[in-house]
C-alpha cells in the first residue's frame, strides 16, 4: 500500500485537492476533521484542563483556544502533546482497516506535515501550492480572518517554496479545479504504473 501525505500552507487549497483524491476513489484521512472530532469527543476535557474556558457546551471552542496559542509557542507545545498522540492513533486505525481492505493508495490530509516530520511516515509527498496573491485573497474569505492571525499562521508553517522543494508532487491550485483535477489523475497513474517503485519509500527515505 502506497501512503501518500498530502499538505500545503494556508488556503493553498488542500481540502478541494483531497476531495478530488476520494472522489477518484483513493480513502483519505483528514487530520483536521480528527481534531474537529476530538473537540467534541470526551477527550476534549483534556485540553480543556490544560485551557481553562475553551470547552463550551461540549465542545472545545476553537476561537478561545486559538487565544491561548496563537502567539504563544508554549501554549501551542501544550497543546500539540494532548493532540498529536490521539491524531497519530486515530490516523493508524485508519491504516490498519485500508490496509486489510487492501487498498493500494491511501492519502493522508496532514496541514503540519514537515512541521512535525511527518514526511518520515509516507511513501511520498504532495504538496499543494497557488500564488501568494491567491493564498491571501482565499485566506481572507475565512470568518475572522484579520492580518495578524494571518501572519501569525504563516510564521508558524514552514514557506511555501521550502514545501515545494521537498516534495514528490506539487499540484498547482491556482488554476481550474478541472486542471487541478487532471494533476491529480497525472500523479496516480505514475504511482500506478510502478507501485513497487512507491511503496514502503517511507522506510528507507528521509534516514
Amino acid at each position: 500500500m502506497i501512503i501518500l501525505g498530502l499538505t500545503g500552507s494556508i488556503a493553498m487549497g488542500k481540502s478541494t485537492t483531497a476531495g478530488i483524491f476520494q472522489s477518484l476513489g483513493i480513502p483519505v484521512h483528514d487530520s483536521d476533521a480528527a481534531v474537529h472530532a476530538i473537540y467534541r469527543s470526551p477527550d476534549a476535557t483534556l485540553i480543556e484542563a490544560a485551557f481553562p474556558g475553551t470547552l463550551i457546551g461540549g465542545e472545545i471552542d476553537r476561537e478561545a483556544l486559538g487565544d491561548y496559542v496563537l502567539k504563544d509557542a508554549e501554549a501551542l507545545k501544550r497543546l500539540e502533546k494532548i493532540i498529536h498522540p490521539l491524531v497519530e492513533a486515530h490516523r493508524n486505525q485508519f491504516l490498519r482497516q485500508r490496509e486489510i481492505a487492501g487498498d493500494p493508495i491511501v492519502l493522508l490530509d496532514i496541514p503540519l506535515l514537515y512541521e512535525t516530520h511527518g514526511e518520515k511516515k509516507v511513501d511520498a509527498v504532495v504538496v499543494v501550492s497557488a500564488s501568494s496573491q491567491v493564498q491571501k485573497q482565499r485566506a481572507f474569505e475565512r470568518q475572522h480572518m484579520t492580518d495578524a492571525k494571518f501572519a501569525a499562521i504563516l510564521e508558524k508553517q514552514l514557506p511555501d517554496a521550502e514545501k515545494r522543494k521537498k516534495a514528490d508532487f506539487v499540484i498547482k491550485t491556482d488554476r481550474s479545479l478541472d486542471d487541478v483535477r487532471l494533476q491529480v489523475k497525472k500523479l496516480l497513474k505514475i504511482l500506478q504504473a510502478n507501485p513497487a517503485a512507491w511503496e514502503n519509500r517511507r522506510n528507507v527515505s528521509h534516514a
